[in-house]
């Protein structure tokens, strides 16, 4: 064959292989028109989904309203008291998931809630940790108390403690502070050694007053705001330990913290503070903490007088007037003022009734936790799940250093007390003790809420504290 043969037969081929590479596949009319059909159907239902959830959204908006949340009741605890009056701010997760349920809706992914940009003082709410577990037990809780309708609200709600939140103050906080304003007499310096580990632990620093002769329970109007100013400024997350009576911090529009405290059983406490000032130690001890600035030892008369023998006579130090303002020899006898507030009209007055009423309703409204060494195990773990950012572990650091907690400020002397003088002490405390058994029955329902301990896998011992040291040695401060 030729070159130009070769050449011409390549030429064909090459036209050969183009016409079938570029070859035009005629498509069906009707083919064409389906997926120009398909094309408008997709764009038009995708317009109508988005319109749709466009409504949605507009009537969400409109509902999330401060008139709906007034006619709902989702005011007071359940609103900021700093945002009370913006449109987008509800403050717990009970309270989102009740207005949701109300209007039709369900909240399945419920996480946090919602916040303004120009919100101030609430730049830690996330670390409260207010997401309580719901108890293994939770169909043995009463319905009506866990708000459930039906099965299915039950399934939404997995994971989430409706009757812990309920009485759980800690969402109510408005900074990442425990302000532990603590009784004497209830055990405070073990609770504040255990914090004191606690510290190293969570990562927070515990602080405490330095300490005087004469402790301020009471204090002046600019008293207390200088000494919330200082206590807000202190790096966060903190605790601040102090024997002071309770300082509402919203009263000087200013961020709420979170509330702690102790109580002890009237009667040992006051038996505890007897023979406590009678204590030859306590004096040395004060010497060489405050040098010349200490009390003198007093007379041995002082020291080995009994509380018998001291209620017997009359002594001022164990005389029980009713509705008496001061003790001129010093107060000891209530724990009531510490919860009822810097109100002297109203708090001061011995064994009052109106005082008591009033130190109920802040240990109901603003604690998170009023606990009492009397039942250990009850109390640490109720701090420890309704606190966690502060009190995680907080068993585990108690037991591991339970010698050396017990020891923390005792008092070793021997009381012998007549069951005449207990029932004399019971006769003129009866508010005061009163006080007390209320502060117990709402620790041992913020307990029962978390499902008697059996949720959290813990040991018997948990579930039976009187024979586990959950009794408090009456030596303790």
């Amino acid at each position: 064959m030729s070159v130009n043969a070769d050449r011409s037969y390549k030429m064909k081929l090459r036209d050969v292989e183009n016409a079938f590479k570029y070859r035009r596949i005629p498509y069906p009319k009707r083919s064409v028109e389906l997926i120009a059909l398909l094309a408008i159907s997709c764009t038009f239902f995708l317009f109508m989904h988005t319109n749709k959830l466009n409504s949605r959204l507009k009537e969400m908006e409109v509902k999330l309203q401060p008139s709906e949340f007034s006619a709902l009741g989702l005011t007071g605890n359940h609103i900021s008291g700093h945002d009370a009056g913006k449109h987008d701010d509800i403050n717990t997760l009970h309270g989102t998931y009740q207005y949701l349920k109300s209007t039709g809706q369900r909240a399945h992914n419920v996480h946090a809630p919602r916040h303004s940009e120009d919100s101030h003082n609430h730049l830690h709410k996330a670390a409260h940790d207010h997401q309580l577990a719901m108890p293994a037990n939770r169909h043995q809780l009463a319905r009506d108390d866990l708000d459930y309708e039906d099965d299915e609200d039950e399934e939404e709600e997995e994971g989430y403690n409706l009757a812990a939140d309920a009485l759980n103050n800690t969402k109510n906080a408005d900074v990442d502070f425990v302000f532990f304003n603590r009784v004497p007499k209830v055990g405070s310096q073990s609770l504040m050694e255990l914090m004191r580990r606690l510290g190293k632990i969570n990562g927070f620093v515990h602080a405490r007053n330095p300490g005087s002769v004469k402790e301020t329970v009471m204090m002046p109007k600019e008293g207390q705001k200088e000494l919330i100013a200082d206590l807000l400024t202190r790096p966060k997350p903190h605790v601040y330990s102090q024997h002071i009576a309770y300082i509402n911090f919203t009263r000087f529009h200013l961020p709420r913290p979170i509330y702690i405290n102790l109580v002890r059983d009237p009667i040992e406490r006051i038996i505890s503070w007897h023979y406590y000032v009678r204590a030859r130690w306590y004096y040395k001890d004060m010497q060489a903490k405050l040098g010349m600035n200490s009390i003198a030892m007093p007379s041995d008369e002082f020291l080995d007088l009994d509380l018998d023998t001291c209620v017997r006579n009359g002594d001022p130090h164990c005389t029980f007037e009713q509705m008496q303002l001061k003790n001129p020899v010093g107060d000891h006898r209530r724990q009531t003022l510490f919860f009822c507030g810097m109100n002297k009209k109203l708090c001061m007055p011995f064994n009052s009734e109106m005082a008591m009423q009033k130190a109920k309703h802040t240990v109901e409204s603003e604690y998170a936790v009023v606990g009492t060494w009397e039942d250990t195990n009850i109390t640490l773990t109720v701090l420890e799940h309704y606190i966690p950012r502060f009190f995680r572990n907080a068993k585990v650091a108690y037991y591991l250093g339970e010698e050396r907690l017990s020891k923390v400020n005792r008092n070793n002397v021997t009381r012998i007390v007549s069951e005449e003088t207990r029932q004399l002490l019971r006769k003129n405390l009866t508010n005061e003790i009163e006080f007390y058994e209320f502060c117990k029955q709402r620790l041992y329902l913020q307990y029962a809420a978390l499902g008697n301990g059996k949720r959290f896998g813990e040991d018997d011992y948990l579930l039976v504290p009187e024979q586990h040291g959950g009794k408090q040695s009456e030596d303790e401060y």
